[in-house]
């Protein structure tokens, strides 16, 4: 039972990550829904469903179970207006970033089907749903379950869960929608992180959309707009100069590493990591996330060539 269930490990830690928003908290979900696999594996009866079917409903139950007390992660832009530097939020307020190989399939067509459904836009708004409608929209419209399933996994009615499904697609279309990746996003990137590296303040700006935005999680504060972003760029302590900018595949889309000279004989660290939007050839969107720990990633502070 242990090691067929294994097999199931990362489309449950995606299933977790939608649900929870985190990665940390998904891959607790995941470990706990296997050992409870595991000292009720006499539960399971191959005449009432698959082995897949069955975990899961534990994988539900936990992730239900974690989120009766917990509050709702969301991105900066979503708690309030712009603010001024200072304020900061624990890690728990905020939609948290994860490695594309921990959450999405092997297979390249069905890596490509479900990597929308893992971009941070996506999955904060799915924290705005209630925890059952979460689990609705992602079983029905990411996994493509029946609603019978569904039915029969949440135990309620086929009618509840088409009821259900119908408001949490209402509540997700009001966030916004989530734009597929463009085909020129890459050398987009590429194109501002060398000038990130060089600081070219000017460069960067061009590359931004009018109405750009810029996070900072843990920071409470934000940016809206071209104008203010080059401001604050322009007024920053010099710590980013010298920044080497690494890639990293997360949440289906190209995130990177900053990293910075402060390691023993200026050997690079791992700082923050970002991920960028893009809409129309520039950027409409770029989060920072200060407090990412690099392990996680097994970013030991060299550059990837």
């Amino acid at each position: 039972m242990q090691l067929e269930a294994e097999q199931f490990r990362v489309e449950l830690t995606g299933y977790a990550y939608r649900m929870l928003g985190a990665a940390a908290e998904a891959e607790d979900a995941v470990q706990e829904t296997l050992l409870r696999a595991w000292q009720h594996a006499g539960r399971f009866d191959p005449g009432r469903g698959t082995l897949r079917t069955w975990l899961y409903g534990i994988a539900t139950n936990v992730c239900l179970d974690m989120l009766r007390s917990a509050q709702r992660r969301a991105h900066a832009v979503d708690l309030g207006p712009a603010a001024e530097p200072g304020a900061s939020l624990p890690r728990e307020a905020w939609v948290r970033p994860i490695a594309d190989e921990r959450v999405l399939p092997d297979d390249p067509a069905e890596h490509a089907v479900r990597r929308e459904s893992v971009r941070l836009a996506f999955i904060a708004a799915l924290q705005r749903l209630s925890p059952r409608q979460r689990a609705v929209l992602i079983l029905r419209d990411v996994l493509s379950w029946p609603a019978r399933e569904v039915a029969d996994l949440l135990d309620t009615s086929v009618p509840s869960v088409t009821s259900s499904l119908q408001r949490a697609r209402a509540t997700v279309r009001r966030a916004g929608t989530v734009q597929p990746l463009e085909p020129d996003a890459a050398a987009l990137l590429e194109r501002y992180c060398r000038a990130f590296e060089r600081y070219d303040v000017a460069a960067m700006v061009a590359l931004l959309h009018e109405d750009a935005t810029m996070t900072m999680p843990p920071l409470l504060w934000w940016l809206r707009g071209r104008e203010q972003i080059r401001q604050v760029l322009l007024g920053g302590d010099g710590s980013c100069r010298d920044a080497r900018m690494v890639p990293v595949a997360a949440n289906g889309t190209i995130a990177y590493w900053q990293q910075r000279p402060t390691g023993p004989g200026g050997a690079y660290e791992p700082f923050a990591l970002m991920f960028f939007e893009t809409r129309d050839g520039l950027i409409t969107e770029i989060t920072t996330f200060l407090d990412e720990p690099p392990a996680r990633w097994g970013q030991d502070g060299t550059r990837a060539e």
